[in-house]
C-alpha cells in the first residue's frame, strides 16, 4: 500500500481572508460584487476588558496545534499552527506556504476603546498582495462545551469579519472558526474550520519562560489606546470611508519588506521581537527543475541518516512549516522564524500529490539552529534517495 502523508496546501488556507487580485484591480480587492439582501454592515465594536474577563485566552493559545482543517468545503488532515511567545504579551504563528506567500495570526494586549483588551493582527503576502488587518476580542462565554472567545473586525465588527476561538473543558484541544464577507462584499460565512489538539509542549513552554508570558502588559509598538490613522486605511472601491481595520499593498514581486511599509501597517515584519529569518538554498542535482519541491521544518527528523524517511508516524506530526515552493525555484527565504532547532527536509514530490510518499526522493537528515532576532542560511544538496 502506497504510504502518503498529506499536509494541506497554501491557496486553500489563505483563501480564508484573502482574494487574489492584480495591481490593476487592487482597488477590488474584496471580489466581484453581488447582489447582498440585506447588504452587509459594519456593526458596533465594544471590546471586552480582560481585566475582568478574558485574559486567560493568552496562556490558552499557546501551543503547537496539530489537527484537521476545513476549508469551504474541502477537508485537510493534515495542519498545524505552531504559536510560542514574542513578547510577554504577544503569541505569534503562522502559515509558511511557499513561493505563493504566507498566512499569519497573532494575539496581543493592547488598549483600545478605552479598555486593556486582546487584539489579533491576520494577514499574510499572497501573489504580491500585503494585507494585514486587525481584530479586537468582543465576547467571552463560558459554555457548556468548553470557554469560548469572538473576535471580530476592530473597525467593522461582525458585519465584516471575525474568528471564534473555542477550547473544550478538560482537553487540550482547539476549535477555530473563521468567518469572511470578503471585507463587506457579502454577508459573512464561514470559511475556515479548524479541529486540533495540544502537542509537543516543550516548544511554547521554553518561549514563555524566556520570554515571561504571559503578562497583562502592553508592548509599547502595539498600543492602540487612540485606535488606527484612517490615512492608511483601505478603502473599499464605493465608500469614502473604511469598513475594515485593514491595511493593503500590492506589487508584481512577493516581496514583503517593500510591501509591509507601503500598505501604513502600523507593525510590520521588522517590528516583531525574536522572530529571524532562514534562507534555504537548494542544490537539485538530479532533480529536473520542472519538479515541485516539498520544504518542511520539524521538530523531529522526516528522513534517517540515509536519507529514507523514518517509519516513525509521529515524527510527521511535528511539522511547524511546510511550503511548497514553485517549478525552478532553488532559493526561499523563510520569515517570522521562532528561535529553535529545526531539522530541515526537502521532498522532490515525483508524482504530484503535494504529500510524502513512496517514489518520492529526498536527502540524509539535516538540523539547523536558529537564534533569536537570526539571519542563518543553509544549502540541502544530495536529494538523490528515492523512497
Amino acid at each position: 500500500m502506497k504510504k502518503t502523508i498529506k499536509f494541506l496546501s497554501l491557496s486553500a488556507v489563505l483563501s480564508v481572508f484573502l482574494i487574489s487580485c492584480t495591481t490593476e484591480d487592487v482597488r477590488n480587492i474584496s471580489g466581484p460584487r453581488e447582489e447582498v439582501t440585506p447588504p452587509p454592515k459594519t456593526t458596533e465594536v465594544i471590546p471586552v476588558d480582560i481585566n475582568v474577563d478574558g485574559f486567560d485566552f493568552m496562556e490558552k493559545m499557546q501551543g503547537h496545534w496539530v489537527g484537521s482543517n476545513l476549508v469551504i468545503n474541502d477537508e485537510f488532515p493534515f495542519f498545524a499552527w505552531d504559536y510560542r511567545a514574542i513578547s510577554p504579551s504577544h503569541t505569534f504563528g503562522i502559515h509558511e506556504g511557499g513561493s505563493a506567500g504566507n498566512l499569519l495570526t497573532s494575539f496581543f494586549v493592547t488598549n483600545f476603546k478605552g479598555k486593556r483588551t486582546i487584539m489579533a493582527r491576520n494577514g499574510g503576502l499572497l501573489n504580491g498582495i500585503y494585507r494585514s488587518s486587525y481584530f479586537v476580542l468582543d465576547k467571552v462565554e463560558n459554555r457548556e462545551n468548553g470557554r469560548y472567545y469572538r473576535l471580530v473586525d476592530a473597525i467593522g465588527g461582525d458585519g465584516i469579519m471575525y474568528m471564534e476561538l473555542r477550547f473544550p473543558n478538560h482537553t487540550d484541544s482547539l476549535y477555530y472558526n473563521a468567518y469572511t464577507s470578503g471585507l463587506g462584499n457579502r454577508l459573512p460565512n464561514r470559511h475556515m474550520t479548524f479541529k486540533s489538539k495540544r502537542m509537543h509542549t516543550e516548544l511554547a513552554e521554553t518561549a514563555a519562560i524566556e520570554t515571561g508570558y504571559p503578562q497583562n502588559t502592553v508592548d509599547t509598538d502595539l498600543d492602540f489606546a487612540n485606535g488606527f490613522n484612517k490615512d492608511y486605511l483601505y478603502v473599499k472601491d464605493g465608500l469614502t470611508e473604511p469598513n475594515s481595520a485593514t491595511f493593503l499593498a500590492v506589487q508584481e514581486t512577493n516581496n514583503i519588506f517593500d510591501l509591509a511599509p507601503l500598505s501604513g501597517d502600523p507593525y510590520i515584519i521588522t517590528d516583531h521581537p525574536r522572530l529571524g529569518y532562514l534562507q534555504v538554498n537548494i542544490d537539485r542535482g538530479i532533480i529536473p527543475d520542472h519538479q515541485n519541491l516539498l520544504l518542511f521544518l520539524s521538530r523531529d527528523p522526516f528522513t534517517d541518516a540515509n536519507g529514507y524517511f523514518t517509519s516513525n508516524l509521529d515524527a510527521y506530526k511535528t511539522a511547524l512549516h511546510f511550503p511548497i515552493l514553485s517549478v525552478e525555484e532553488n532559493q526561499f527565504l523563510m520569515t517570522y522564524m521562532h528561535p529553535d532547532t529545526y531539522y530541515i527536509t526537502v521532498v522532490a514530490d515525483m508524482d504530484g500529490d503535494f504529500a510524502i510518499s513512496e517514489g518520492d526522493i529526498t536527502h540524509p537528515q539535516q538540523m539547523l539552529t536558529i537564534a533569536p532576532l537570526g539571519q542563518e542560511e543553509i544549502t540541502i544538496e544530495n536529494i538523490s534517495i528515492q523512497n
